[in-house]
């Protein structure tokens, strides 16, 4: 039976495959049967000649880390080229190590190279640091990676991806959840997870949400004794069907596997070809009360459901509190207030009356993080010197903000000093990020700074939960101060072995090497501070145990054991870097550049490139890791197609929707001629800007919502001696920092969000993007258009220039302004609104062939030539002739003020 996988979902660690093809049920398939038959049909999912043969995930898990493999075969059987699409999506905090395509026998593999030369070869310029290559941040967790294909008639081809990444345990347990979303039939789909884990399993389990129970019984294998776990996931078509005649798929969900490992020794050493990974979970251990205050910004853009959120979550954090816990709560807007000021015990009386607080509070004014921050730390502070009966409790410090410091200290340097000098590293800050507004790199590196760690909660109407189950992973701490030690002679590399506390559910992961010839010698020393007691134990390497463990698992168990080293050294490596600067920061880079191709991991610093494939326009894929912070991006037809080798014809592609522009248009283009198209006179006015090369030019700012156009001058390379200094606009900036919106445009490359390291397009890219009310078109190798909902719209226009002229440069148009507010101005913005001027006397200028006359405008009486100027907002080519009054001496007289009023520091 012909099947077809067109899998659309996730398969997370999370992993989702997705593959991008939508079968429907031929008709009149011969393996069809009659209506009414009590057995299910069988379908025939061929979508146009092509089939997806099966589409496998294989993931095998030694010793928490993790190693996957997804799997797709597609067949064309037509008489001509087709298009494919393979889509997938994996963990954010996973490496992908290899991909591969094999079609007709041969295949195209991945390498891994340092990001700048991946750049440098395979697309003519170097972006270092940036992502534009086939990985994009996807939802919360996930990061999407896709390619197109062209496969030739008759034939098949394979897609094979690999990824990698170390379990973290949370809440007793190690979670692989696979979201399952084929919207279809499939053939051959297979999840088969493999799981081996020296400790021993305690429990597994595996769960589909989507399933009747007796069916999801019948159909999920799953299975652990000892060591080792399995669970094999492989529906027929049959099992598949939302009912026994329908070419529906019930299959719609969560694929679950939630695993734990045996607990009854203190010690977890592993030892193998030269590296150790050392693991850190103790049981039984007495609950340490905690010292906790929460911080929590009160400023009006709190507002709304995210504040009701806030309250929610705080009032149940509060019901779940301990009576030996003491606890405060500090609120900052523009000031900042404590409920109590001090710490107090976790009475049914205090949380009641806190409870009250809750409820009651308002918002207010703007965000002074700083004075939030050094009130919670003075309150634990405090406590920690003048009450004795709280001095050996887990002190804890949780900060909520949705926005960035406006009011106080507000240089985030100063703060992360403030903070630091005030911690002192007596207990952890963790930092929570409310929505997308927050500079969660800054809050990161404050937490990484103070022994703690950030976490963006999404705006979402699950944000209470997201808040609730932060503080589950914090709401138990069994040890403080845990150091693990291990002898100096014996080990180096040593990836992070101090921890501030340790907490219930969680497990504390340390790796390293081990130098030869001192496996006899080495062992683990762990001192921590428990409830009324020092914690000491100290581990020593089985190695009769070891010598079970290869042989059970042999070459796999030391590969991963020193990879799990390697990952884990490698975000260590990524993540200190944040919080460094200059020479420091650069010996950092290159040590994790150098185990990053030393372990063919894409990272943050490298790329992977596609041997013997390329796109139409001759460039080769790359795939890159999106930087750590990327924000999802709703990409509604980005496409890039690669084809195997140049003798495949090509299929018919659809044409891209651009949208249809006006014929009349404000604007700036060429040299640059900036356009005033007039309404209500039907009438256009011209003038120049001449500014040097690198000068940047406001050309719209809306002081009422912050929305803004700058543009950076570039010079004219090719021009003789003594030529006129052309300038072109090289380089603009569109900024709405009401969503936390940029988008920078140069002729080169198309980057959202630059400054936090989001995504980069090429001109070569059809993309449709949005980012909360702003969507971005791309219209491949034109223009691009930027609509900011209920505001505007506008284009950017590309110019490809012949070799040996002038530089590439671009030209800006005002397709719609008319929900601009009445204050906007810049050199383009000044004119959104109605004006008036009078033109009169006309005559022949000094040109002959040239019309002069008066005009008063805005009380000036100027001298004005008509001529005309080019308008490329509907042909980026050739443009269309518009005739204008040209108004001379850089606009003086009709615009407001003179030019250089309009010079800008920086195009955001």
């Amino acid at each position: 039976m012909d099947g077809t996988m067109g899998l659309r979902g996730l398969l997370c660690m999370y992993v989702v495959p997705l593959l991008a093809l939508q079968a429907m049920p031929a008709q009149g398939s011969p393996t069809s049967r009659p209506k009414g038959s009590e057995k299910r049909q069988a379908v025939n999912t061929a979508v146009d000649g092509v089939i997806i043969r099966n589409l496998k995930v294989n993931c095998k898990v030694t010793s928490r880390f993790a190693h996957c493999v997804i799997t797709s075969q597609v067949v064309n059987s037509a008489d001509e080229a087709k298009e494919v699409a393979f889509d997938v999506e994996i963990p954010k905090t996973a490496f992908i190590s290899d991909f591969a395509i094999t079609a007709d026998g041969q295949a195209f593999v991945g390498d891994i190279k340092d990001k700048v030369t991946a750049w440098k070869q395979y697309r003519k310029a170097a972006i270092s640091g940036e992502n534009a290559g086939l990985v994009r941040a996807s939802g919360r967790t996930m990061e999407q990676f896709t390619i197109n294909l062209i496969v030739g008639p008759r034939s098949k081809a394979t897609f094979r991806l690999t990824y990698e990444e170390v379990l973290k345990r949370k809440l007793t347990q190690y979670d692989l959840v696979i979201k399952v979303k084929p919207k279809q039939l499939v053939d051959h789909f297979e999840i088969d997870v493999d799981i081996f884990e020296p400790q021993g399993i305690s429990k597994l389990d595996a769960q589909a949400s989507f399933l009747p129970k007796q069916l999801a019984t019948q159909i999920i294998k799953k299975s652990f004794s000892g060591k080792k776990g399995h669970v094999l996931f492989r529906p027929t078509v049959g099992q598949q069907q939302s009912c026994p005649t329908c070419s529906t798929s019930l299959l719609n969900g969560d694929f679950r596997v939630t695993y734990d490992v045996n607990r009854d020794k203190l010690c977890d050493l592993l030892v193998t070809n030269n590296h150790f990974a050392h693991f850190f979970a103790p049981q039984n251990l007495t609950n340490l009360n905690k010292n906790l205050v929460f911080v929590i910004d009160i400023s009006t853009s709190m507002q709304g459901q995210k504040v009701q959120q806030t309250k929610e979550a705080l009032l149940k954090i509060l019901g779940d509190m301990r009576p030996g816990d003491y606890f405060d709560l500090v609120l900052f807007g523009s000031g900042v207030q404590s409920w109590k000021g001090s710490l107090v015990p976790a009475s049914a009386a205090n949380l009641q009356a806190a409870r009250d607080f809750v409820q009651r509070f308002t918002l207010e004014g703007s965000t002074n993080l700083n004075g939030g921050l050094l009130q919670g730390i003075e309150i634990l502070n405090k406590a920690q010197g003048s009450l004795p009966e709280v001095s050996n409790h887990a002190s804890i410090l949780i900060m909520l903000t949705d926005g960035e410091p406006t009011e106080g200290v507000t240089d985030r340097s100063q703060i992360l000093k403030n903070v630091r000098n005030a911690v002192r590293g007596k207990f952890p800050l963790y930092n929570l990020g409310f929505g997308q507004n927050v500079d969660f790199n800054f809050l990161e590196v404050m937490s990484m700074e103070n022994n703690g760690r950030a976490q963006r909660i999404y705006e979402d109407h699950d944000a209470t939960q997201q808040l609730q189950g932060f503080y589950d992973q914090v709401a138990t701490p069994l040890l403080v101060d845990v150091e693990l030690q291990y002898p100096q002679d014996a080990v180096s590399a040593l990836t992070q072995h101090r921890h501030k506390q340790y907490y219930e559910g969680s497990e504390i992961v340390v790796a390293g090497r081990v130098a030869d010839h001192k496996l006899s010698s080495f062992k683990a020393d762990v001192q921590a501070h428990g409830e009324g007691q020092e914690f000491k134990t100290t581990c020593l390497v089985d190695e009769e145990e070891m010598k079970k463990l290869l042989q059970e698992r042999g070459h796999m168990l030391e590969n991963h054991i020193e990879r799990l080293w390697a990952y884990l050294t490698i975000q260590e490596l990524l993540a200190k870097r944040m919080k460094l600067e200059g020479e420091e920061k650069a010996n950092l880079t290159a040590k994790a550049l150098q185990m990053s191709l030393a372990y063919q991991f894409v990272t943050p610093l490298t790329s992977m490139t596609i041997r013997g494939m390329e796109d139409e326009d001759g460039l080769k894929p790359i795939i890159d890791k999106p930087p750590e912070d990327s924000q999802p991006l709703e990409m509604l037809g980005h496409r890039k197609t690669f084809v195997l080798s140049a003798s495949q014809p090509s299929p018919t592609r659809p044409s891209s929707n651009v949208m249809q522009l006006p014929s009349q248009v404000t604007g700036v283009d060429t040299d640059p001629h900036f356009i005033i198209h007039v309404p209500q006179k039907e009438d256009t006015l011209c003038f120049n800007i001449n500014e040097e090369p690198g000068v940047v030019l406001s050309l719209v700012q809306d002081p009422d919502t912050g929305f803004s156009v700058n543009g950076q001058l570039i010079g004219n390379n090719a021009r003789s001696p003594g030529q006129h200094e052309g300038t072109y606009f090289g380089r603009l900036g569109i900024a709405n920092p009401a969503t936390g919106f940029q988008l920078e445009v140069t002729p080169q490359n198309i980057m959202l969000n630059p400054r936090s390291g989001g995504p980069v397009f090429s001109w070569r890219d059809q993309a449709l993007l949005r980012q909360d009310e702003v969507v971005v078109t791309i219209n491949r190798k034109k223009s691009l258009v930027v609509s900011v909902e209920d505001r505007g719209t506008f284009e950017v226009v590309l110019h490809r220039v012949w070799k040996g002229s002038h530089q590439d440069f671009l030209g800006f148009y005002v397709l719609d302004s008319h929900q601009m507010s009445r204050r906007t101005h810049g050199l383009l913005g000044q004119f959104f609104h109605p004006f008036d001027y009078k033109v009169s006397d006309l005559h022949p200028g000094s040109d002959p062939t040239k019309t002069d006359a008066t005009m008063v405008v805005k009380n000036h009486r100027l001298t004005v030539t008509r001529g005309s100027q080019k308008d490329y907002s509907k042909d980026p080519r050739h443009g269309a002739e518009v005739t204008c009054w040209f108004v001379h001496n850089n606009g003086a007289g009709l615009i407001d003020g003179i030019h250089t009023d309009y010079i800008v520091p920086d195009i955001f």
